[in-house]
This record gives C-alpha cells, sequence and structure tokens, in this order.
C-alpha cells in the first residue's frame, strides 16, 4: 500500500492560529479592566461635567454644566485646607512606613530562632479590615477612658491625659500614626523580599574591602534595592492618597476639620451633601495628583539610574 505522506502545515495559518490564542487570552482580562475600571472612571468623568444630585435618580435628568464642578471645589476655602492636610497625612505616612518597614526588613534578614514566627505576626495590621483597627485605636486614644492616656498617667508622664482625638494637631498626627502602623507590613514584605534578591557574596566582598555595616549599606544594598524602593514608595503614594476608612472611623475628619483630606472630602460631598457631580470632580483631581507623583517619581528615578 502506498504509504500516506503528512499534511505541510500553512505557514500563514499557523501564525493565524497563534494571533488567536494570543488574543484570547488578552480579551478576558481586557474586558474584566473595561467592565469593573474603565466604565467607572469614565463614568466618574462624566459625572463630574453634570450637576448630578439625588433627585436624579428619580428625574434623569443631570444637566450638563461644565467646568461649574471643579471651580467650586478648586475655589473653595476648604479644598486648600485638605490639600495641605492631604500632603501632611501622605508625607508623614510614607516616611514613617518606609523608614520602619526597612528598619524591619533589615532586622529580619537576620537569622535567629523564632524570625518566621515574628514576620508572620507582623503581618496581623495589614491582614485586619480596616475599620476593625480604627475602632481599636479609635477606643485606644480616647482621651478619657482609652489605654494609652491611662498608661501615660500611671507612668506619671502627663497629668490630664494629651487629646489624641480632640486637639486639632493631635488628631493629625494620630491618624497619621495609625496609617504608619497599618502600611509597616507592606513595606516589610516587599523590602525584605527585595533584600533576599541581593546575592550574598556581594557583601562578602565589600567585608573584604574593609567596608562595615554603613558602607555596605550605602554601596551594596541600597543600590540594588531602588527599583524595589520605587514600586514601594509609588504604590504607597497612590494608597495614602485615597485614604478613607481609617480617618473616618477615628476622627470623622474632624475636629474643626483638622483631619480632614481630599479623600474625605470627596466622600462627604457625595455620600453626605448628596453633591454627585461635585464628589466625582473632587476624586478626579485625586485621581490627577496620584497620576502626576506616579510619573514625576517614576522620570526621576529612571533618569537616576541613567546618570
Amino acid at each position: 500500500m502506498p504509504s500516506r505522506s503528512r499534511p505541510v502545515t500553512d505557514p500563514a495559518r499557523a501564525r493565524c492560529w497563534e494571533r488567536l490564542a494570543q488574543w484570547m487570552y488578552i480579551v478576558p482580562a481586557a474586558a474584566y479592566l473595561l467592565l469593573f475600571f474603565g466604565y467607572p472612571i469614565a463614568k466618574n468623568i462624566v459625572m463630574s461635567f453634570q450637576q448630578y444630585t439625588i433627585t436624579t435618580f428619580y428625574t434623569g435628568a443631570a444637566p450638563f454644566v461644565g467646568l461649574q464642578n471643579y471651580s467650586k471645589i478648586l475655589a473653595s476655602d476648604l479644598f486648600s485646607k485638605a490639600l495641605l492636610t492631604t500632603v501632611l497625612f501622605t508625607a508623614g505616612s510614607i516616611v514613617g512606613q518606609f523608614a520602619l518597614g526597612l528598619a524591619f526588613a533589615l532586622f529580619f534578614q537576620r537569622r535567629f530562632p523564632l524570625n518566621g514566627v515574628l514576620r508572620s505576626l507582623l503581618l496581623l495590621p495589614w491582614l485586619l479590615p480596616l475599620v476593625v483597627s480604627g475602632t481599636a485605636w479609635r477606643w485606644m486614644l480616647d482621651p478619657d477612658t482609652g489605654v494609652v492616656n491611662a498608661a501615660l498617667r500611671a507612668l506619671r508622664l502627663s497629668s490630664s491625659g494629651i487629646p489624641w482625638l480632640t486637639g486639632t494637631s493631635q488628631a493629625l498626627v494620630s491618624v497619621i500614626l495609625i496609617n504608619i502602623w497599618v502600611g509597616i507590613p507592606f513595606n516589610t514584605a516587599i523590602l525584605y523580599g527585595g533584600l533576599q534578591d541581593i546575592p550574598r557574596h556581594l557583601y562578602e566582598a565589600a567585608k573584604l574591602d574593609g567596608a562595615g555595616p554603613l558602607a555596605s549599606f550605602r554601596h551594596v544594598t541600597w543600590p540594588l534595592l531602588r527599583p524595589v524602593v520605587s514600586v514601594v514608595l509609588v504604590l504607597g503614594v497612590v494608597y495614602t492618597v485615597k485614604v478613607l476608612d481609617i480617618i473616618l472611623v477615628v476622627t470623622g475628619g474632624g475636629p474643626a476639620g483638622a483631619t480632614e483630606t481630599l479623600a474625605t472630602q470627596s466622600y462627604e460631598l457625595s455620600f453626605q451633601q448628596f453633591e454627585f457631580g461635585r464628589g466625582a470632580a473632587m476624586s478626579n483631581v485625586l485621581i490627577v495628583i496620584s497620576l502626576a507623583f506616579a510619573i514625576v517619581y517614576l522620570r526621576a528615578n529612571r533618569r537616576a539610574r541613567n546618570v
């Protein structure tokens, strides 16, 4: 019997199937992003140009007002105060989270008993719901019945206690400290992973050259850790700028608006005053600020690496 020859695969047809397979992987992810991220952002942008109030849900009418919502929020005295509070809250939180996270990451890099157990326990603040964490901290920092002031009185460090939640300056410090406590596990986990990727022989070579711990950190650890640091800082700023639940639970934006940020102001406009158009405009301003910081920082970091 004559042998049957195997059919020769058409190269063009093979490329077509390969391209189709690639699209089959991309389309579900793209559809998910467009549906759950693209549409809400587009809807939010459209709402920011409309007079979208609670009556819109009944009448369906949302008149187009152009840039009126943006002009109102930007011209408000509350905006400048909330912007300053947002900057202070973000800067204080990022500096504290990163410094302590890096210190813990360097500490856990050493081998000692119960290292893994302690690293697991350090993740607890990150795993707890923020509402639970905020409620616990509000109870502990209560000026009258909180355990923090009770401990200060017992140690005779303060006779009357500190108004952690009722003083205008102390309240902002309090929410910054709470947010630092929440963010330390994330910074520690990411920075610890970056430290693990640094080859050990570089430290041995630096030690043979007479470099001490500080010199090794400056010339070995920090240069190789900078890509991870960039990711941690950018993600930290983007997350911290939009922190809402901690402030709402602990202080509610008070006292006297001392802890009112752009995120809490957007929430107040949308879900307390029911000015959804102005709330959408405020949230868009928040998104622009986050994107601007991320772009500026990443470009500056890329330029520094190319020098």
